[in-house]
């Protein structure tokens, strides 16, 4: 049991989190229901940015006009007019803009509930300032998933004896079922904190996307394992560096460089690698030292 100050966040985090995936859920009603009449969401990509909320709200407001609603889009948009002009020459009444302005409605709403949320979040977080600062740090990790995780596991790692120890706790540890020397499953973690999973998968996605140790470590195992295993790896990477930083307060994290493979790698077992390889095409290597 978790002391109160964590657990009036948790409460926070995970409503915050249901919130999310209702708005997204109500994004994606408005864009069923803009893809059976109209075509804007194959145009732009964001169909909730500020031109697309301009062009929804002219919809709602009665406008039919294809050119009309075209001249609303803005910046990178605007080079798209002729297609706009064409995604907008479809079937849509008043009573698909009655619709469209509920949603819209639903979805504002939401957002500014969220926006509630995170003032509240932030003050119940301000007593967790310099954890929060460090774990900060971590590429991949937001602000808003630092409180996320901060509320899930908490501040005392003395819970958890090391760092594999919480990595078993949150599931992020393979499992092997074993029957008579027969190995069952498919060494699957199993079900943990689903909210936790949710913001480590992410965290471990943007990271993947950096020029660090961890978005280098997330492509070489992409290439030999997938990007699924690859996803659970870096997370688990996360949560053994979130351990190792609230485990000691004078902890920093340092980034290993996304060349840290490259300059621990073995020149003569590199080479040695490369002619077996060509061997085994049918090729006769021989070697000889460049001047």
């Amino acid at each position: 049991m978790p002391p109160p100050p964590i657990r009036r966040l948790r409460d926070l985090t995970r409503y915050r989190s249901d919130l999310v995936a209702a708005r997204t859920a109500e994004k994606s009603r408005v864009e069923k229901l803009l893809e059976a009449q109209i075509k804007l969401s194959v145009v732009a990509t964001d169909i909730f940015g500020v031109s697309g909320r301009d062009m929804l709200a002219a919809l709602v407001a009665g406008e039919r006009d294809p050119k009309i609603l075209a001249q609303l889009a803005r910046k990178t948009v605007r080079k798209k007019y002729s297609l706009l002009e064409e995604a907008f020459t479809g079937y849509f009444t008043d009573h698909h803009g009655f619709l469209l302005a509920q949603m819209l409605h639903r979805v504002d709403a939401i957002t500014a509930d969220i926006a509630a949320l995170d003032a509240r979040v932030e003050a119940e977080a301000a007593p967790f300032a310099p954890a929060i600062a460090r774990l900060d740090e971590i590429p991949g990790i937001s602000l808003v998933a630092v409180h996320a995780i901060l509320a899930e596991i908490g501040v005392d790692m003395t819970r958890f004896p090391t760092a594999g120890h919480l990595v078993s706790w949150a599931k992020y540890a393979p499992g092997v079922s074993e029957s008579a020397g027969k190995k069952k499953g498919r060494n699957s973690t199993g079900r943990g904190n689903p909210y936790l999973a949710a913001i480590l998968g992410n965290a471990a996605a943007a990271a993947a996307k950096t020029d660090t140790f961890l978005g280098d470590r997330y492509r070489r195992l992409a290439r030999r394992r997938g990007s699924r295993k690859a996803n659970v790896a870096i997370a688990r990477s996360i949560l053994v560096v979130i351990w190792h930083l609230l485990s000691d307060p004078q902890a920093r994290y340092a980034d290993l460089g996304p060349d840290y493979y490259t300059r621990r790698a073995d020149p003569d077992r590199r080479r040695r690698e490369h002619v077996r390889q060509l061997e085994a095409l049918g090729y006769t290597v021989y070697l000889e030292r460049a001047a």
